[in-house]
C-alpha cells in the first residue's frame, strides 16, 4: 500500500531523530505512532490527488503537481498553528474535532462506494472520454483549466489535511506543547512531501513506460509494457485501499468515542483471545472488521440523513433528484 511506504520513511526519520536527544526520541516515536493513526486518509489523499491531476497535458504535469504541492504547504502552515492553539486553549474540543473527521471520512467513505454503485460502467467511460476530448480540443483554455484543476487539488487537499491534523493532534493531545509542535510539524512535513513526490511519479509513470517502449533492448521494453499496464490497475487500487482504509480509521475513531460500541468491541476482542495459538491473530481481525463495519454503517446512515435533508429542502433542482 502508498501509505505503508510513506510510514517506512517516517519510521527511518523517527530512528535518526532518536539519535539526537531524549526529547526529539519521544516525539519522534510519537510521531511514527501519528503517522500510522493518519495512514488511513494517505491511500485516498494520493489517489484523489493523482486524480485531479489527471486531463492536464503530459507537459504540464509536474508543474501542475507543483503547484499544487505549494497549496498544500500553505494548507498546513494554517493548520498546525490553528491545531496547536485549540489544543492549548479549547483542549476538551479535540475528541469532538476526532469525532467530526472519523464521522466525515465515513460519509466520504460511503459516498463514495454509493457513486460507483450506482453509476454504470458506460457513465463513468463516457465522463472519462469527454474530459480527454475536452483536452484535446484546441479552443478549450488550458490555462484556466489547470488553474480550475489546481483550485479543485488544492480544496481537496485542505480537507484531507485537517482530518490528517486532527487525527495526529489526537495521538499526542495529552503530551507537552513541546511534543505536540514537533509531532504536528513533522507529520505536517512528511506527509506534503511523501504525498506529492509519490503522486508525481504515480502521473509520470505512462512516460517511463512509454520512454522505455523505445528503447532497443527487449527487456526495457517488457518493462515498459508492464508500467503501461501497471499505471491504471494502481490508480485504481489505490482509490479502493484508500476507501477502505477510511472506514477502518473513521470507524475506529467512532467506536472509541463512543463507549457502549467500545465495550462491545473490548468484549469481542476478550472472547476471542481464549482461542489457543491464535487468540491474539484474531483480536486483530475482529477488532478490524468491527471498526470497519461500523464505519459503513455510520456512513450510510449519515449519508441516508443528508440525502433525506435534501429531498425535504425546498427549490431543489431536477438535477438533484437524478443523483
Amino acid at each position: 500500500m502508498s501509505g505503508s511506504s510513506l510510514l517506512t520513511l517516517i519510521d527511518d526519520i523517527a530512528t535518526l531523530l532518536d539519535d539526537v536527544s531524549a526529547m526529539t526520541s519521544v516525539a519522534a516515536k510519537k510521531t511514527a505512532f501519528a503517522a500510522k493513526k493518519t495512514a488511513g486518509v494517505l491511500g485516498d489523499d494520493l489517489a484523489l490527488n493523482a486524480e485531479q491531476v489527471s486531463g492536464v497535458r503530459a507537459e504540464r504535469e509536474l508543474p501542475v503537481v507543483w503547484a499544487v504541492f505549494k497549496g498544500s504547504a500553505i494548507n498546513k502552515s494554517i493548520l498546525v498553528p490553528v491545531a496547536l492553539l485549540l489544543s492549548v486553549f479549547v483542549p476538551w474540543i479535540i475528541t469532538p474535532l476526532l469525532m467530526l473527521g472519523g464521522a466525515f471520512l465515513c460519509y466520504e467513505g460511503f459516498e463514495k462506494v454509493a457513486h460507483k454503485l450506482l453509476h454504470t460502467k458506460e457513465e463513468d467511460e463516457a465522463e472519462h472520454v469527454g474530459r480527454l476530448e475536452a483536452v484535446m480540443d484546441p479552443e478549450v483554455d488550458m490555462v484556466e483549466f489547470e488553474k480550475q484543476r489546481i483550485k479543485g487539488a488544492i480544496r481537496t487537499d485542505a480537507i484531507l489535511s485537517a482530518e490528517i491534523i486532527v487525527i495526529a493532534l489526537g495521538t499526542v493531545q495529552d503530551s507537552t506543547i513541546g511534543t505536540q509542535i514537533v509531532v504536528l510539524t513533522s507529520i505536517a512535513v512528511l506527509i506534503t512531501i511523501g504525498v506529492y513526490g509519490l503522486v508525481a511519479g504515480i502521473v509520470k509513470l505512462d512516460d517511463a513506460g512509454l520512454h522505455l517502449l523505445e528503447q532497443a533492448s527487449r527487456a526495457k521494453q517488457a518493462l515498459g509494457r508492464f508500467i503501461l499496464r501497471l499505471a491504471p490497475k494502481l490508480m485504481k487500487t489505490l482509490s479502493v485501499l484508500g476507501t477502505a482504509a477510511m472506514f477502518l480509521v473513521g470507524g475506529g475513531i467512532l467506536v472509541h468515542g463512543i463507549a457502549p460500541a467500545a465495550d462491545a468491541l473490548h468484549y469481542l476482542e476478550e472472547l476471542v483471545h481464549g482461542v489457543a495459538g491464535i487468540g491474539g491473530m484474531l483480536g486483530v481481525l475482529v477488532a478490524i472488521a468491527y471498526n470497519g463495519v461500523f464505519g459503513v454503517i455510520a456512513g450510510g446512515i449519515i449519508v441516508g440523513v443528508e440525502t433525506l435533508v435534501r429531498r425535504m429542502l425546498p427549490g431543489r433542482s431536477k438535477a438533484d433528484e437524478g443523483t
